[in-house]
């Protein structure tokens, strides 16, 4: 059980799981609310159960132990994710939950780029094959014929 929950494997698993369950939750969600305060309210519940875990396991960290690249970083994370959040839950309130959330995906095309061009991450072939069938699947899924 250690080497499993020391695993990126399973806690990517756990992720996308989780992520499912988001958009099904958020597609009811957002059914009679506006779209901006469904995020709103999720964003709050997020912080909460976030800083709990935190307290709850001791791993807080002073303020001081971080420094100012990542604090740059973690900012620009958090804005990048809050209008990710914004767009998927209009998205949600807009379509059908079984086709934005397979575009939502394409995101993993995205990283998968800007992991190469903007990191210096190396892909292989079978790698970029994956890609691009990621990408073929997500026309696919969204794409009424």
């Amino acid at each position: 059980m250690k080497s499993l929950l020391a695993s990126w494997q399973f806690w990517a698993l756990l992720s996308a799981c989780f992520a499912a369950l988001t958009a099904i939750f958020a597609k009811v969600g957002v059914e009679n609310v506006n779209s901006d305060f469904a995020t709103f309210v999720r964003t709050i519940v997020i912080l909460g159960a976030l800083g709990g875990i935190l307290l709850a396991s001791g791993q807080w960290q002073a303020s001081g132990s971080v420094s100012g690249r990542t604090y740059l970083f973690l900012l620009l994370s958090g804005l990048a994710t809050g209008a990710s959040w914004l767009c998927y839950f209009r998205a949600l309130k807009l379509g059908d939950a079984a086709r934005v959330a397979p575009l939502d995906k394409l995101s993993v095309v995205l990283v998968a780029a800007f992991g190469v061009l903007v990191l210096g991450e190396k892909l292989s072939a079978a790698n970029w094959l994956g890609v691009v069938m990621i990408a073929g699947g997500v026309i696919l899924l969204t794409v009424r014929l």
